[in-house]
């Protein structure tokens, strides 16, 4: 091994009950790293995921992961850094808009596809035998897939949910329409209609939403999923492309069983409860209506 490759993997040791993650000191000049030492249960429990940050950290320096939600996964993908630059850029054109939300989506989509249940698989390479795992999202088994559910918050959760289906084509799907009042100072979440798969109750349910903001439209969906359809919430994976702490703070509140799989989490909202630094209006610019 290189030295660099050598630092590179010591710089993310693990044993089954403690995760050793460097991260930048935001307080020098030359980069140096920090040890910050995360604790993840292997119990039920659920324990936030703290994972390496670059310098373009995903995760504001004066947030505190464990104040947030108590069932958090931050995407580790080191192409987010760039990927990022390119959405949230103003002068980005709807065509290349596109193209980078797909790449940031299909990344943040089979991590979230990973945090589902596995179970061992043994199979046979051209050089021999190997034990490995089989996911529930695996597209060889539709028996399989049938356990799954990917659910969009209409209209942006749309871009999400048609990149599950790229992975897995013949997911069952869901649709709520949600939209928040723009006349009211709080943009209050409204529910105007929904329609599920038969038996979701007894479903994993991937709900599809790129922007967790005020958490308003999440908590009016996974009301839905749970008191109209009977969605065991703990079976919820909340997917999005970015959150800020006061999304994830209501949801703890109110959902702390559901875990949420998030590519980014930007630091506040604005007085209009938009994301910043976040990327505007994601549905605007991803069906090009801005």
């Amino acid at each position: 091994l290189s030295t660099q490759n050598q630092q590179q993997q010591q710089q993310h040791t693990h044993d089954h009950h403690t995760c050793y993650t460097y991260i930048p000191n935001p307080h020098t000049q030359d980069k140096t790293t920090t040890k910050k030492l995360v604790h993840l249960s292997l119990s039920p429990t659920p324990q936030i995921k703290n994972i390496m940050t670059s310098a373009a950290t995903p995760i504001p320096t004066n947030v505190n992961l464990e104040n947030l939600h108590p069932n958090l996964v931050v995407c580790p993908s080191k192409a987010f850094a760039s990927l990022f630059t390119k959405i949230r850029n103003k002068t980005t054109p709807p065509g290349e808009f596109v193209h980078y939300a797909k790449r940031i989506m299909h990344l943040l989509a089979e991590d979230a596809l990973a945090e589902l249940p596995t179970s061992p698989l043994t199979i046979t390479t051209p050089c021999g035998p190997f034990v490995g795992t089989q996911s529930s999202s695996s597209s060889s088994s539709s028996n399989d897939n049938n356990e799954l559910c990917a659910v969009s918050i209409i209209r942006a959760g749309d871009s999400l949910l048609e990149v599950m289906r790229n992975i897995i084509p013949d997911v069952p799907v869901g649709k709520i329409l949600i939209q928040r009042d723009e006349s009211s100072s709080e943009k209050e979440a409204k529910l105007y209609y929904s329609k599920m798969p038969p038996h979701v109750s007894s479903k994993r349910v991937l709900l599809c939403d790129p922007m967790l903001a005020t958490g308003g439209s999440a908590c009016a969906a996974l009301k839905v999923l749970k008191e109209t359809y009977g969605v065991n919430l703990e079976n919820v994976i909340f997917v999005n492309v970015i959150s800020c702490p006061e999304g994830l703070k209501k949801l703890a509140a109110v959902y702390p069983m559901v875990k949420i799989v998030t590519a980014w989490i930007d630091p506040i909202l604005n007085e209009e409860k938009f994301i910043v630094p976040g990327l505007g209006d994601f549905g605007d610019r991803f069906f090009n209506t801005v």
